[in-house]
């Protein structure tokens, strides 16, 4: 059980479980290592599971028509990373999800989600408050590039998740922010200037 901890303390901040309910969920986690680089999601491939990242940082992105890729999604460390709308649909999947660092992840399928959360309610339940919070999260970031200057996109970003922005490549931060690398790398000096 010491080696699903992590990902069952998770759950444990949304819903109580029993040491039933622990076993039920541990004996669906399939755990793997990654290199750094490599895609556990591919677009046109269906997403067949959900990841939670144990160790490591990965994103999600998709590449436009002009090859310009845009990101979509960090996780890191107690984080959950997935093509969701492949995931949820079972439907060919849009976005890339590569491994910034070399990891260690925990897996589960989407058939087994599916029957874990009609066997018991607490699932259920989990999976419904985490999607609510992932669109709430999704809403919020959408005003924020719709509302925000640059800056203060980089700004808020850096004040909520200063560890992923020492941790990712400049020109990652900077796509998902919606800027050229060049541009934030001007606003950091900027802002350097100022402290």
């Amino acid at each position: 059980m010491k080696d699903y901890e992590n990902i069952l303390n998770n759950i444990k901040r949304y819903v109580s479980l029993n040491e039933e309910d622990e076993q039920q969920f541990s004996s669906i986690i399939r755990t793997s290592n990654i290199k750094r680089r490599q895609f556990i999601v591919q677009p046109n491939f269906v997403c067949t599971h959900l990841t939670y990242v144990l160790k490591g940082a990965f994103r999600s992105y998709f590449v436009n028509d002009q090859g310009v890729d845009h990101t979509i999604q960090f996780a890191i460390e107690d984080w959950f990373i997935s093509d969701f709308n492949s995931y949820i649909t079972q439907t060919p999947a849009s976005l890339f999800v590569e491994a910034l660092e070399n990891a260690v992840i925990q897996q589960i399928s989407y058939e087994d989600v599916e029957k874990i959360c009609a066997e018991n309610p607490k699932f259920e339940r989990f999976f419904r408050l985490v999607a609510q919070k992932s669109f709430a999260f999704a809403q919020r970031r959408v005003l924020s590039n719709l509302g925000k200057s640059a800056e203060e996109r980089y700004l808020e970003f850096q004040n909520l998740y200063p560890s992923i922005v020492q941790r990712v490549p400049q020109y990652t931060l900077a796509s998902y922010l919606g800027m050229s690398a060049e541009f934030l790398s001007k606003i950091r000096k900027r802002l350097a200037t100022k402290s």
